[in-house]
């Protein structure tokens, strides 16, 4: 395709996702449940037919010489194609949540004023490598009632093409639209530069990726973008504190998984249990091959450890490695202070036993999600009971944290009247 089909071919791609919308929006409860319990029965009918598709996709990585990691992000095993059915099944289970009204109240004037919610209409989701994104987005698509342009990376091309098209038989075989879900079949990097200006047919932008992708989805849109850039998140041990608690919990903060946006890159420690808690987590990390960057105070203590100094640009690393960043501070007036300025504001958690400074610390810390003596790790969709997340918002309009299907959706102002006059 040349610069000149892609824009005719992204016009017509955002038309009909437009227009299915509409429908859409008026789809029942009922109807968009079917879809996706027909979507679930079709994917595990399709394990292995999915299997070759995506042989094809880790083939070509592989040849490419693409890291490990990557390929294996890529692949569809029966196991995750069961999860995704699943995941389908339980957005069917889920409360429609499209057209409820919430907060009517009567006014002075006899009028009555509420708020309904619906659907954002059209959203464009833009990721890379896992193609399993493709079933979350539309499945969550489907259910907030909205039409979706899909565009997944060119290293998953085989794959998305196939889950795609059992999407789009789940919406025909049910009589709602194949265009509520559009994949963009074009691998070509100007598509998703059409995608992101396109706000007479694209209501908001949802980039799911590296650093670098976000970065330049959220420079050149012209539509509102639901984003996260980083996932630089804290566990702050406070003083007093269950020691042995914190040591568990800081260390499935950092260690559970090294790669998800929710891991804690940053841990401080008052300095009142600092001698304490540090040895004990120390000697957790050592063992598990974490590297320990500290100030002079934590390396102090840290030392039998070999610790490393910690830069300036330390404190700002989202790591996605068994890397942290260790520092003592005075208080929880400190860390509310570091966590402030450093952080990414998507996830840090406290680890007290004193309720005024967690309080003062859910208050005060400007994150998306905050947390009193728990993981980090557990900044998710599905563990947030939302059956499953598009995504996780830093930003503070509209959504922020996870994005489910309610933040997939709207409210406007609906207001109810008995031929009352404004005096």
């Amino acid at each position: 395709m040349n610069a000149l089909n892609i824009s005719e071919y992204m016009q017509t791609l955002g038309v009909q996702a437009r227009q299915a919308s509409a429908r859409m929006a008026k789809a029942t409860a009922a109807e968009k449940n079917a879809v996706l319990k027909s979507l679930a029965r079709l994917l595990r009918e399709n394990v292995e037919a999915l299997a070759k598709d995506n042989a094809n996709d880790i083939e070509r990585a592989v040849a490419a010489g693409l890291a490990a990691p990557m390929v294996d992000r890529l692949k569809l095993t029966p196991r995750i194609v069961e999860v995704l059915a699943q995941g389908c099944e339980q957005l069917a289970a889920m409360p429609d949540i499209i057209g409820e009204i919430i907060g009517m109240k009567q006014q002075p004037s006899g009028i009555r004023v509420g708020q309904m919610r619906v659907p954002l209409g059209v959203f464009g989701m833009i990721y890379e490598s896992r193609p399993n994104v493709t079933v979350e987005a539309a499945s969550l698509s489907i259910k907030s009632g909205n039409a979706c342009i899909l565009r997944g990376g060119s290293e998953a091309i085989d794959s998305n093409r196939a889950l795609a098209r059992l999407v789009q038989q789940a919406l025909t075989d049910n009589g709602l639209p194949a265009e509520a879900a559009q994949l963009v079949q074009t691998t070509d990097r100007e598509a998703v530069g059409q995608l992101i200006a396109m706000p007479q047919f694209v209501d908001v932008i949802i980039p799911r990726g590296g650093k670098g992708l976000i970065e330049r989805i959220s420079r050149e849109a012209k539509v509102p973008v639901i984003k996260h850039l980083d996932g630089n998140c804290h566990t702050y041990v406070d003083d007093p504190v269950d020691i042995d608690m914190a040591v568990r919990v800081a260390d499935n903060a950092k260690t559970q998984k090294y790669s998800p946006c929710n891991a804690s890159e940053g841990l401080l420690v008052a300095r009142g249990v600092a001698r304490e808690f540090l040895p004990k987590i120390g000697a957790i990390f050592a063992a598990k091959g974490v590297e320990m960057r500290c100030d002079a105070e934590a390396k102090a203590i840290l030392s039998q450890f070999d610790p490393k100094d910690a830069t300036e640009q330390d404190w700002y690393e989202e790591y996605l490695a068994p890397i942290i960043s260790i520092k003592v501070v005075a208080g929880v007036d400190e860390a509310i202070a570091h966590i402030n300025h450093y952080s990414s504001h998507h996830t840090d958690a406290i680890l007290t036993r004193d309720h005024v400074n967690a309080q003062r610390f859910l208050r005060e810390v400007d994150s998306a999600s905050v947390m009193v003596n728990t993981s980090t790790r557990f900044a998710d969709g599905f563990e947030y009971g939302l059956g499953a997340e598009i995504g996780i918002s830093t930003d503070k309009f509209h959504a922020r944290g996870p994005v489910g299907i309610e933040g997939l959706t709207s409210l406007k102002y609906v207001v109810l009247g008995q031929g009352e006059l404004r005096g």
